[in-house]
């Protein structure tokens, strides 16, 4: 499993006969390589997840998914708002669902936090719940990107059921976990091989370095593969 990641919560995951987009935030992130194109990092996707209906996790996956018809998943709220828009390779879900897409499942998990966009009206539309994603595929460590969430003690459900050993993990406080409860979730609820701390850094009112929530792993800190946007890892 080879993830790319491009500053925010964007990321690729390239497995066998897969390359898979979550939250593709590109054009308007500020953390996105400038040396980089959305037709670049569109070329050859499969699939794109999306763990809620925020514009910084939705970004260009209109545009992608148009380019590429690469196919959708996400809950059912966004895949009908983006049916509407005329994505025709639609996979609804809802939290607790696992589906087989072929090369790889993907199921999606509780996440405690909001989802919505904002159109041109300025009125919010509520874009149903949010999640978080697991992907599982044969030979592939199983991966947990929590999306924008709060810990809570339910994720010990989701390791009992997932055993996830790759986690990507929001730490940037304010809108997610900050250090210290991101730290927590990792410790309690998981055993995760790989820690990928993400959500962080893009934006003023973010915590602008993971050192916080590194010093807070203590012994566990060991496990974390901080990423520099545009770089990748294999794991």
């Amino acid at each position: 499993m080879k993830l790319t990641w491009y500053g925010h919560s964007a990321f690729k995951v390239e497995i066998s006969d897969a390359s898979i987009l979550i939250d593709p935030f590109l054009s308007g992130n500020p953390s996105f390589p400038n040396d980089l194109s959305v037709d670049q990092v569109a070329e050859g996707v499969t699939h794109v997840l999306l763990t809620h209906g925020h514009d910084d996790h939705v970004g260009d996956s209109i545009e992608i998914l148009k380019k590429t018809g690469a196919q959708l998943t996400a809950n059912f709220e966004i895949c009908m708002w983006a049916g509407a828009k005329g994505i025709e390779n639609i996979n609804p879900m809802g939290a607790g669902g696992c589906v087989d897409v072929g090369p790889f499942k993907v199921a999606l998990t509780t996440a405690h936090h909001t989802s919505s966009t904002i159109p041109e009206s300025g009125e919010p539309v509520c874009l149903g719940n949010p999640n978080g994603i697991i992907v599982e595929a044969p030979g592939e460590p199983t991966l947990y990107h929590m999306g924008d969430t709060d810990v809570f003690s339910d994720m010990a459900l989701i390791n009992e059921l997932y055993a996830p050993k790759v986690g990507i993990v929001p730490i940037g406080d304010r809108f997610t976990m900050g250090a210290r409860a991101a730290a927590l979730a990792c410790q309690r609820f998981f055993e995760f091989n790989t820690i990928v701390p993400c959500h962080f850094g893009t934006f003023p009112i973010l915590d602008q370095k993971a050192n916080s929530f590194v010093s807070a792993l203590g012994t566990e800190s060991g496990k974390v593969r901080e990423m520099t946007p545009g770089g990748d890892l294999s794991v």
